[in-house]
Order: C-alpha cells, then structure tokens, then sequence
C-alpha cells in the first residue's frame, strides 16, 4: 500500500465503524481537502466488499432514487447499472460522493438507517451542499462529522513526528516551563513551512515527497482558481459575481491596520443590502472564517457581538499566500520575510487552527481603537483574551483587559508569537506553533 498521510478523520471512522446502532455518517468539508481519499482507504481496509458512487462524475446513478427509498429498490437500481458490484448484507460499505449533485441521497438515510444491513457514508462539498435540505431530509437518521484541511498535529504527523513527541510540547505548556532551544528550533521551522503551505493535502504531500517547495505555488494558485470555477458553479441563487467580489478582496482588507471587511469597498458603488447572504455562503462553503467584533468584552460570547463589524480569513492560510503578488512570494519563500501581511498571515493561521477545534471567532477593537484584541477563548468560567503578535513589543491591550476593573470576566490571558512558554503572573506566552493545543489546554488548564 502506497504511503499517505494520516489524517484525524482516520480515528474517527474506525469509532464510527465499532459504534453498535451506528447512524449514516455524513463527512462535511471544502473541497479537496482529502475527504473522499480518507474514506476510500478507510474501505480498503475495514470491508471486504464496498461501493463509491460519485454523482459527478457518474450521473447516471442520481436516478437510483427514481423508485422510491425501499432499501432494496435502490440497490437493485445500482446493480442494474453496474452488474459487476457485489453488495453483501452486513459486509458492505455504502460510499455516496459529492452528494450534493443528488439531494435525493439525503433523503435515502433514513431508510438505510432503519433498515440496518449497510453502512452508510456521504461526502460532498458544502461549497454545494444545501445544508438546510440536508437537515430537513434527514433529521435524527445521520452522524455529521466536519473535516478541514490537514491542522498543524496532522503536518508533524506527515514530518514523521509521533503522538509521544507531540504530547511533550503539551505537557512543557502544563507546566510553562520552557522548551530547550532545539525543541523551540525545530517547531518553529516546521511551523514557518506550515504557514507557507497550508493544509491542502495536495500541497503537503508533493512538499513531504520532494522535501522543498518547488511547485507549491502553482498548486495553491490552482486551488484559488478551482474555488472560483466551483463559485460559479455552485452559487445557486446568488450574484457569483458579488460572491467573486468577496472572495477576490479578502487580502486587501487584511493588509489594513483594522482588517475589517467593508462590502462598500468591495466595489463601486456596492450596497451592504445587496451583499446578504455572500459571507454566509463562503462561510458555509468552508473557504472563509468568519471573525465577530464583540459588542463588549465580557460573557456570553454567542448573541455579544456585531453581524456587521466582521473580519474575513481564508479557511486555509495556503490560499492566502497563494493570493499575494509574486514579489511577495518570492521574499517569502527566499527569505522568509512576511513583509506588511505579517501580521495578517498569523492571524489568518491562528484563526484557521482554532476554527480547526471547533471554535467560533470573535474579536474587539473599541470605537476610537485604542484597545484591541484578535481573538477570545473560555475556558469553564472565564473569558480568555487572546492575542497574536507580529512581533515581540509590548501587549498594552492585553495588559489592560487584564488589569482593568471594567472586564470582570477576564482573569487571564494568551499571548501567541515567535516565542518560548511562559508565565508573567498576568498572561501566559505560547509559540503560534502551538495553538493547535489550546482547546485541550484550556480544559485541562491546573
């Protein structure tokens, strides 16, 4: 068997697989992210007879459904297209790929869930997956799991870096005590690779192969161009062209100093009315972050913020380097000089490592700016500040969040930046490199 990289989604299926009573399971995600690959070598390996139908690239099977949802209709339909399958009770693995083509299969859950001889997964973009038909379609008869690109754990993975060393950087952050300058080296060059690449697994694994970066570029470059062939595709009823808008500015906005995202300067003369509903599509499609402005720095994070005061990240930090001009790549690659995207291109990882474990992200900046912070946490009874530092000068919004009496809710902070561990009895300072940690930490935080 050919190498490949390991994936989290990997341990996910094996659990779903040993679940007694399991449900249908549906694998969400941007595309090309590497999801219909994890769960062909999950079928290679876990059953002796499995079938993948990929409604793109076969249309002829979106008619399976012509007949109703008995179980046995649908396969009968599937054997008269291909007589060759074999489909064994108990021994088959049902693969539906890019359902989106085909809202019909959502429907189909249900009746395969009751039945109960086969087990069931779907995949699809959700750059073309009608969420809200999904949901309706198959309440209560699905297991949903979000997939992403590769997170900076799964990279050190495909470094061939173990789970054991791993956990030696979480437990250094237990106890914030500081890393030994090898250990500190060698995060941070895996972590400046990271942030070069992304996480498209294209991209990582022809940097694995060939351990340099020669053709990198034009991948990333491609993705961006099939992300704006698929938004064409894709956008239902929409403007594509107010979506393109979008997606084509995100890099300007994070070259400025508050990076909000302004639709009036999108285009000329562009309405924020005539915008609605384009972030949420991005959004929803897995190419963009989205970053709230709190109304106020305090608990509850959810319902506390501003809809229309939003910051916009790419999903994958890849992408965003892949949009800057040439000359920036080139110091970039050459010299490892971020230039003036410094600051936006670690904030643009942090968000995407922390949208990564599940969190939603907020942000503060006060009407005349002078407090400001890129990113808040919690842990079980507090608000936790988190800030991203291009460079190692002073944390006066930290400090202030911290020491204030206005913000009763904040006991203490982050600070994230090109930095060892540690302690200050104020704020705790982290490598970027290890945010990936931070959900885990928080919780089990002594």
């Amino acid at each position: 068997m050919e190498p490949r990289l390991e994936r989290k989604v990997d341990i996910v299926l094996r659990e779903w697989k040993n679940t007694t009573d399991k449900l249908p399971l549906i694998v969400r995600g941007a595309r090309q992210i590497g999801k219909t690959e994890a769960i062909e070598h999950f079928a290679r390996a876990n059953y002796p007879h499995w079938v993948e139908i990929n409604f793109i690239l076969q249309p002829e099977y979106q008619s399976i459904f012509d007949d109703g949802f008995d179980v046995d209709a649908i396969l009968q339909n599937i054997t008269l297209i291909d007589p060759k399958l074999t489909i064994k009770p108990h021994e088959t693995l049902i693969f539906f790929d890019e359902m989106q083509a085909c809202p019909s299969c959502a429907t189909s859950l249900k009746s395969f869930k009751l039945d109960g001889r086969y087990d069931v997964i779907c995949s699809g973009s959700l750059m073309g997956l009608n969420v809200q038909e999904i949901e309706s379609n198959s309440v209560g008869y699905k297991q949903d799991f979000q997939m992403y690109p590769l997170d900076f754990e799964e990279y050190l993975w495909a470094k061939g870096y173990t789970s054991a060393q791993i956990e030696i950087f979480y437990q250094h952050m237990q106890t914030t005590e500081a890393l030994s300058a090898p250990a500190l080296n060698a995060l941070r060059k895996n972590f400046r690779e990271y942030l070069i690449l992304g996480g498209m697994p294209a991209v990582v694994w022809s940097f694995i192969r060939q351990k340099n970066f020669s053709g990198t570029l034009a991948m990333q470059k491609q993705l961006l161009l099939d992300y704006e062939e698929d938004i064409t595709k894709y956008a239902g009823g929409l403007d594509k062209g107010k979506i393109l808008n979008v997606y084509r500015k995100i890099p300007v906005f994070l070259g400025k100093d508050n990076k909000k995202f302004q639709i009036t300067k999108v285009a000329h003369g562009a309405r924020s009315r005539e915008y609605i509903g384009v972030t949420d599509w991005l959004a929803n499609a897995g190419i963009v972050n989205v970053c709230y402005c709190l109304e106020h720095p305090e608990l509850p994070l959810r319902g506390n913020y501003n809809p229309d005061n939003y910051r916009l990240y790419y999903g994958d930090t890849g992408l965003l380097i892949a949009s800057l001009d040439e000359e920036a790549q080139t110091d970039l690659r050459a010299n490892k000089n971020f230039g003036i995207y410094k600051g936006a291109l670690f904030e643009n990882i942090v968000a995407q490592m922390l949208v990564q474990q599940g969190y939603s992200l907020y942000f503060y900046r006060n009407n005349s700016s002078t407090l400001e912070m890129d990113f808040f946490l919690r842990d079980a009874d507090s608000l936790v500040p988190v800030e991203v530092k291009a460079t190692n000068g002073a944390s006066k919004s930290l400090n202030e969040l911290l020491c204030h009496e206005n913000y009763p809710d904040i006991r203490y902070g982050i600070k994230l930046g090109d930095t060892n561990i540690g302690w200050n009895e104020h704020f705790y300072t982290f490598p970027y490199a290890l945010t990936f940690l931070l959900k885990r930490w928080l919780r089990e935080r002594i």
